[in-house]
Parts: structure tokens; sequence; C-alpha cells
């Protein structure tokens, strides 16, 4: 009998990612999706379309079997969980609350069954999200599945490095199947999640020491991105990669990550080598043309990439308590304060809040950062001399 695998979220992580590692450990994937248009091509074909993309050329796969089920259906989806044997939620931290219902059914069946234990991989940008679930799971559960949700469901935390964008409209005209993805495929995992046996599952490894894990994700891999885009916008650019073709932006990025990855090591008691490699590799695969990431959506809603343990401060901030001076993290940040792209609502908060209050003010809300902290000061200065000049980065200063 065919081992079956349920996922939450049929868009760009669920199947550029998770669905081709379950299919290639031997599952028949269900999704669980609204996309109308996506379910009822998945029905029909009972695969989809994987495109590995890199700057020579494209690998085209086959994904399957798959299935697809309306998120509307309570009962065919609460049915799909109870013959599941693992699953998966990808549908952004954003919509987890709008999930549960279905997740908490589909428990309390596995519970009225005697069923044997079940872990969910958690695939969603949000720090703890596996707690954050499980809590939001318990507020509804039926009390007939209490015990069966506290005892017999993992809710284990990872991070996504592999880098896959949303699909192009033009791309769903050609195929709404079609995902394109990059080549990268490490699915690290917090071992602690799991309840009973951890499952084989391709490219899937448990840690015990898991936040450096998600410190790398945060402070190199959502930094870089960041770093580009910010300092691509103050250029110009429209695409990532046209950032890294300038040799200032990249040496600019690179410096960043060397200093996020020199606070982490330290913090984090972690390898040098290793995680330096992870930059070197990043900095390769953020060249990659053919997925045409474009900077405003890397660099969309400053404000949250400026939180106090986001990807910018956070990285910043880390540095500086280990006694380090994240002299272009900083720099980093207030190119941040810049981004202005009109049809980014969070970005135009940000410039109005800085027009009527101040750019020290601004910061300081967005940040969390005290106003006489080393590194407000820092990013300060490299904003007032960004208004001087816009394409200015810090090795080009005396």
């Amino acid at each position: 009998m065919t081992k079956k695998a349920v996922i939450f979220g049929g868009g760009n992580i669920g199947r550029g990612f998770i669905g081709q590692l379950f299919s290639e450990s031997g599952y028949e994937v269900l999704f669980i999706d609204v996309d109308a248009a996506l379910l009822e091509t998945l029905n029909q074909r009972r695969q989809y379309h994987l495109q590995i993309v890199s700057n020579e050329g494209a690998k085209e796969l086959s994904i399957g079997p798959v299935r697809a089920i309306n998120g509307n259906d309570t009962a065919a989806v609460a049915k799909a969980i109870a013959e599941a044997e693992i699953g998966a939620t990808a549908v952004g931290a954003n919509a987890l609350k709008y999930i549960v219902g279905n997740l908490a059914a589909g428990l309390t069946l596995r519970a009225a069954n005697h069923a044997a234990p079940i872990n969910f991989i958690i695939c969603e940008n949000l720090h703890g999200a596996a707690a954050h679930i499980r809590t939001l799971t318990e507020g509804v559960i039926d009390p007939a599945g209490k015990s069966y949700l506290a005892e017999s469901v993992g809710f284990v935390n990872t991070v996504i490095g592999r880098m896959v964008p949303v699909p192009t409209p033009e791309m769903r005209a050609e195929d709404v199947s079609l995902i394109r993805v990059e080549a990268y495929k490490e699915l690290p995992v917090d071992r602690k999640g799991f309840v009973g046996c951890i499952p084989d599952i391709t490219a899937m490894s448990a840690y015990d020491e898991f936040e450096i894990f998600t410190a790398r994700k945060l402070y190199i891999h959502n930094c870089g991105h960041a770093l580009m885009a910010y300092a691509g916008y103050q250029r110009g650019y429209e695409f990532g990669y046209e950032a890294m073709a300038d040799a200032e932006v990249r040496n600019f990025m690179l410096a960043g990550l060397r200093e996020s990855a020199a606070a982490i090591c330290t913090a984090f008691k972690a390898d040098p080598a290793w995680l330096n490699a992870h930059v070197d590799d990043l900095m390769l695969r953020f060249n990659n043309r053919m997925l045409g990431d474009r900077i405003f959506r890397l660099g969309k809603d400053p404000m949250r990439k400026l939180a106090l343990e986001d990807r910018l401060t956070g990285a910043a901030k880390l540095a500086d308590e280990q006694g380090l001076t994240p002299k272009n993290l900083a720099w980093g940040m207030a190119e941040a304060l810049h981004f202005n792209p009109a049809d980014d609502p969070a970005a135009q908060k940000l410039q109005q809040r800085i027009a009527e209050a101040g750019v020290e003010t601004a910061l300081l809300e967005v940040s969390g950062l005290q106003k006489d902290e080393p590194l407000a000061i820092l990013v300060l200065d490299a904003y007032r001399q960004l208004k001087q000049n816009p394409r200015l980065l810090p090795s080009q200063l005396s």
C-alpha cells in the first residue's frame, strides 16, 4: 500500500520543495489548497511540473503521484489527515489560523481511529512556528482529540533554504502546475519536535541544536537577500541578479554576511569554516538569473525586516553583542530606511513616519534600538551619508 503524505498549501514551497521530497521518499502526496485551477490540474494529471533552473539551463521533472483536496471540504481533509503517515504545512505564517480547524478535525478522527502518531513539518517563515501552530490547534480541537494532540502529534520546526520564487502569471498561463526552483536540496529539522520514530525523508536531516540553523537562515540567507535588495534599489536595479553583477554591491553583501557569520560563530560556538562555506555557496546561488527574483519582492516591507530580531537589526545586534562592529550590516539597515517603492504600503508608511518624526525616531520605533546604542549611531550616520549619495557603500569611504 502506498504511503500517504498531506501538505497544507500547494504553492511555491509546497510544490517547489516539500512535495518533491515526500514524493521521492515514496509517498503519494495530497495537497490541501483552495486554488481551483491548480486543484483541477493536479487531480487530472496526478503529477506536476517542477523545473530546476540555473544559469546553465533547466532540468524538467514530473512529480507524482499527487492528488489535491479543496481546503473548504473539511470532511475530505479530515479523512486525508486520518489516513496519512506524515504531513507538512506551507501556507504562510499569516494563514495558519485558517487551516487549524481542518487540522484539528483530522487529528480528532485519528484519535477516534486509534491511529499511530503523526508528525507535521512546519515550513513557515516564522520563529517558533511549531509551538505557534500547536497552540492554535489546541484552541480549536474537539475535547475528544486533545489527548491525541498532546501525546501523538509532532510539530517540527524547519528552515527552508531552497529559493522558490512565486510563479509568474506567464508561468501559470503556460502550465498552472509549473513551479521553478533552484537545485539546492537540504532540509534541516529540529529533532526535538518529533513524536515517535523520525521518518526517512529524502534530504532531511534532524539536529539536536537547531537554533543555529534558524540563525543561519535568518541572519545569513534572509539577511543576504535584504542587503542585495536595499543596495540594489539604491542603484536602480530591478532584479537581484543585476545587483549581484555589480562588484561593489557584491562585495558589500559579502562583507555584511561575513559580519553575520562571525557573530553566529561566536554566539553559538559554530564552526567558522562550515558557516563561511555556506556564505560562499549563497553568493553563488544568488547569481541564478533563471529564478528572476525581483528587488521589490526581496526588499518589500522594510519595517518588518528592520524589527529587533529580524534579518538586519537582529544580525547587527548579535554582532554588536559579541563585541564586533557591524559596519556593513548597519549600512544595510540605513539603506532599508531609504527603500521607497510606491507600491509597497509598509515602505510608504515608514517614509511617512520619517517625514513626520525624523529618521532617528522612526528607526528607534521600528528597530527597538535605544537612542544612544552604538548600532543606532552607526545606522543614522550611514543614513545621512546615503542621503547625500544614494550609491555610496562603506568600501568607498576613506
